[in-house]
Parts: structure tokens; C-alpha cells; sequence
């Protein structure tokens, strides 16, 4: 007679056994999606043929135009409205007098082949460590972040905070991810808030999973936020000021469009959010990290009991003040005073040495606190740097101008709407593998916005298709913010094409339905 906690065997005609059961299969992380991409990057070296324009810069010193051709050959011009003409660029000459274009401009009809630089093994290997060292301002900033996180969780401040907004918004939570979707986006919009939302996660996601929500929820009120912001940029120095500098027309130009193409992407993404909020908080189940959510509340919400939460003291309320205080500072600082990550990282330590002398921790569990935050977020700072790398191994082998090349043969001579709906899938493509911003508009611009001239367009359409592509892609490239944002939470990147892909049709639709009104009207 067998016992019931035996193994089942087949005994007779009418005991079966169990079927084994099959290993799940996990997707591949942040880490292993970068590495295949930037393997794939490495291959098309020793596929695509390498080429290169002539680029044109403005010495201040000299007050001369340099070109540099790919030999490394100088000649120099004279600063004046016809060198940009006999060269083709529509640039116009006081946006290089007064700093507006920084960075190379290609030169039109300049593009050659030249010998092919196909990156090996050593290179392929060499990149992530060359990306990180490249992105070193990035990952310190993201670094002293998770450090700041850390003494402001060891304080008790954050779960004293979070307990008292369970108990505030109790009822009206969604109101919530609007105001913070919403005031994100107009960051983005307006100056390109992107990395620095970064800061963000460890203090909402303990506050939605607090609320009901599963994580999918904040990552999507912050991450669309910025997202929808970006990719419908209004007055972004980064892409829309600096493309449309490039297209020489004002960065004014379409900008009504690009208002009214904002406001539908950000009620459209608050309606998807909303939905899919609605649904898991009625069912769990449903949720598409239902089986991740226990270790990610373990993670967010250790010890967590809004009945035996900390004490709000007068200490924790200053320290969540001077706290929330940093990210204001931070706008102010990069809207309008030209900081970035070295001024951004020197915020949040100041901010951080605060916090230590209110915590009331004792100098040696304050700073084991901040060691121990930055810690958390190594393999963020980590992904930043191997995603960088994909970009540098493509410059290396000398394959993104060829890429620009191949790309502007496609869409001159199209019929407008065909043209500017072309044009954005061209950005989105090239958006993958030059995720920044400026330098993708300053490369491309001088080449593709003057093709919307031999279809009778405004060249602000080709900005516009610029915006929407670069941003578009944004939502699931693996070498933008993406990956850096779902390790944060630990969210697979499967789970996170599985929410956003339906959106991001919804959102697509949308781009080319503006488009087609801003060629028509």
C-alpha cells in the first residue's frame, strides 16, 4: 500500500502519474536583450558598407567654417551666408554665430565609401566598457540618486510618507497617476525631461502598490510621461529647437500641430493606463506581472503596515520637503541654467548630506545607507553604459552615415502624406540605433529636410516626423531608458512590449493621422 507523500508511480490500469512538469522559460534580461543588440550592431559592420559625409563645423577662435573630410583633411571658409549655399545647407548663419548648432553638421552630397571597419570580438567586448566610461556623467547621477534613496528609505520618511498618501488619495488614486503623467509629459515637452525621471520610481512605485495598483501602473504614469512629452516636443532644446536649427526654420514652425498632437497622445495614454488600472485592481489576476508582483511588494513594500507605519515626525517631513525639493531645483536648473548630469549628481549629493544630518542614523548607518542605495542601482547605471556601447561600435564601423544614406534615397520623390508618413518610420528605424535626440537631428537634418523641398513640404513636417519617430520607438528601444527603467522594478522586458504594444499602434495611428493633417491644412 502506497503512502500519500510518496512520489505517484503507475500502479495499475487506473493510476496515472503525474506529467513532469516543463521549465518555464524565462525572457532574457536587460543585460542579454543589450548584449544580442549590440552583437547584431557589430555584425551589420561587416554587412553594411561603410561611408562617411564631410562634416562642417564654426571655430570660434578663427571665426572660419572647417570642413573635415574622412581623410582628416581641414579647408577653410569663410564665415558667410553663401558658404552654407554653394554647400547646401539650410542652416541658417546666425544659428553658428550664437551657439544654436554645436554640434557637426553633414555636408550634402558629400556622402562616400570608404574602406570597411568591420568591429571584431576585441571591440565587441571593448564596448560596454567604453559606453559606461563614455556615459560616466549618467551613472554617476544615477549612482548618487540610489545613494539619496537610501538614506531618505533608512529614515523611515518614505514609509511614513507613503502611508500618509494611501490614506490622502484613498478612493481617488488614478487622480494621481494624472497629475504625475501629466506634469511629466510637460517636462518633457518642454525641456527633454528623460533620464531624470529615474529619480522618481523608488518614491511612486511604494505608493501605487500601497493604492492596489500592480507595478505596470507607475512605470507607465512616469515612463508614458515622459515618453509622450518627448516625442511631441513643443519647446525641447534637445530635439525640437536643435532639429529644426538644422532644417533652418524656427523651431515655432508646426508648432501648433505638435500642442494638439500632444494633448490627444497624453489623453489617449492616461485612457490606456486608466483601463488597464481599472481592470487588474478589479482582478489581480489579470494583471500581466500577476506572478512577479509578490518578490516586487516584498521589494517596495518590506515591512510595510500602514497601521504600523513610522511616525510622520517633524524630522521625516523635512526630510521628504528638502527631498522633494531637489527635483524643482533640477528643472530650473535644466531648463534654464544649461545643467546636466555633473550639476544634476552634485544636487542630489548635496541633497544627500542633508538628509544625513536630519535622519538621525549616526554617521556610520547614514553612510552604509547611501553605499547601500547606489548599490541597488549599479545595474542601472551598468545598462546605461552597454547601451551606449551599441552606439559607439556603429560609429567605429563607420555605419550610420551609410544608414542616412540609403535611408534619404528612399523617401525623395513620395507624394506628401506618403513622404511624411515614410519619413517617420526613417526616424524610428534610425531612433534605434542613435537614441539621442540632438545628435540624430543634427546628423540627419541638413540631409533629409531638404528633400521635403522637391515635394513642395514644409520643412517643419520633416521635424515633425522627426519627433514622432525618435519618440514613437522610444517606448521600446532597448537602447534608450527602457531597459535601465524595468531593471529598476524588476520587470522583464517581455512583460513590458505585452502592455505598451497595443498603445503603442493606438499612438502610431495617431502620428500619422497628424502628419497627414499638418501636409493637407
Amino acid at each position: 500500500m502506497e503512502t500519500a507523500d510518496k512520489d505517484p508511480v503507475m500502479t495499475d490500469a487506473n493510476q496515472t502519474s503525474e506529467p513532469p512538469k516543463k521549465k518555464k522559460r524565462s525572457f532574457p534580461t536587460a543585460f542579454t536583450v543589450l548584449f544580442i543588440v549590440l552583437i547584431f550592431a557589430a555584425a551589420l559592420t561587416w554587412i553594411v558598407p561603410a561611408g562617411s559625409y564631410d562634416r562642417l563645423t564654426y571655430n570660434e577662435e578663427t571665426q572660419q567654417f572647417n570642413i573635415e573630410n574622412i581623410q582628416g583633411e581641414v579647408k577653410e571658409l569663410p564665415v558667410e551666408q553663401k558658404t552654407l549655399d554653394d554647400l547646401g545647407i539650410s542652416v541658417p548663419l546666425d544659428n553658428f554665430k550664437n551657439g544654436s548648432v554645436r554640434k557637426p553638421i553633414a555636408v550634402p552630397g558629400t556622402y562616400q565609401k570608404i574602406e570597411q571597419r568591420p568591429q571584431g570580438f576585441i571591440a565587441l567586448m571593448k564596448a560596454s566598457v567604453s559606453g559606461t566610461a563614455d556615459s560616466v556623467g549618467i551613472v554617476i547621477f544615477i549612482l548618487i540618486m540610489g545613494g539619496l534613496i537610501g538614506i531618505v528609505n533608512a529614515s523611515g520618511a518614505f514609509d511614513a510618507g507613503v502611508a500618509v498618501l494611501s490614506r490622502v488619495t484613498k478612493g481617488r488614486e488614478f487622480l494621481l497617476v494624472t497629475i504625475i503623467s501629466s506634469l511629466i509629459a510637460l517636462g518633457g515637452t518642454t525641456f527633454g525631461m528623460a533620464e531624470e525621471t529615474i529619480a522618481f520610481y523608488p518614491i511612486l512605485v511604494p505608493i501605487f502598490l500601497a493604492a492596489g495598483y500592480d507595478v505596470l501602473v507607475p512605470i507607465a504614469a512616469i515612463y508614458m510621461g515622459s515618453s509622450i512629452g518627448t516625442m511631441f516636443s513643443t519647446t525641447n532644446p534637445f530635439s525640437v529647437v536643435t532639429a529644426s536649427n538644422a532644417a533652418g526654420i524656427s523651431f515655432t514652425d508646426g508648432i501648433t500641430w505638435r500642442i494638439a498632437a500632444l494633448v490627444a497622445g497624453q489623453i489617449i495614454s492616461l485612457a490606456y493606463i486608466y483601463w488597464y488600472a481599472r481592470k487588474v485592481r478589479k482582478d489581480p489576476t489579470k494583471s500581466l506581472v500577476y506572478e512577479e508582483m509578490p518578490a516586487i511588494k516584498e521589494k517596495f513594500l518590506k515591512d510595510y503596515n500602514p497601521k504600523e507605519a513610522p511616525a510622520f515626525t517633524w524630522q521625516r517631513v523635512l526630510i521628504l520637503i528638502i527631498f522633494a525639493s531637489a527635483f524643482p531645483i533640477m528643472i530650473w536648473g535644466v531648463s534654464s541654467q544649461e545643467w546636466w548630469f555633473e550639476e544634476l549628481a552634485t544636487l542630489f549629493l548635496t541633497v544627500s548630506i542633508f538628509c544625513m544630518l536630519l535622519s538621525g542614523l549616526g554617521e556610520s548607518k547614514a553612510v552604509g545607507a547611501f553605499v547601500g542605495g547606489a548599490a541597488d542601482l549599479a545595474s542601472v547605471a551598468l545598462i546605461v553604459g552597454v547601451a551606449r556601447g551599441i552606439n559607439m561600435i556603429m560609429d567605429d564601423g563607420m555605419i550610420s552615415d551609410t544608414l542616412l544614406y540609403y535611408a534619404s534615397d528612399i523617401i525623395s520623390g513620395m507624394n506628401g502624406v506618403v513622404f511624411s508618413t515614410v519619413q517617420m518610420v526613417l526616424f524610428s528605424f534610425l531612433g534605434i540605433f542613435i537614441p539621442s535626440s540632438s545628435g540624430l537631428a543634427t546628423l540627419s537634418m541638413p540631409i533629409i529636410a531638404p528633400l521635403a523641398d522637391a515635394v513642395h513640404l514644409g520643412r517643419d513636417i520633416v521635424v515633425s516626423a522627426y519627433n514622432y519617430g525618435q519618440g514613437w520607438m522610444s517606448f521600446i528601444t532597448p537602447t534608450g531608458l527602457i531597459l535601465a527603467t524595468l531593471a529598476m522594478v524588476d520587470v522583464g522586458y517581455d512583460k513590458w512590449l505585452k502592455w505598451v504594444m497595443p498603445l503603442m499602434g493606438i499612438i502610431g495611428i495617431l502620428c500619422v493621422i497628424m502628419l497627414a493633417l499638418q501636409v493637407a491644412l
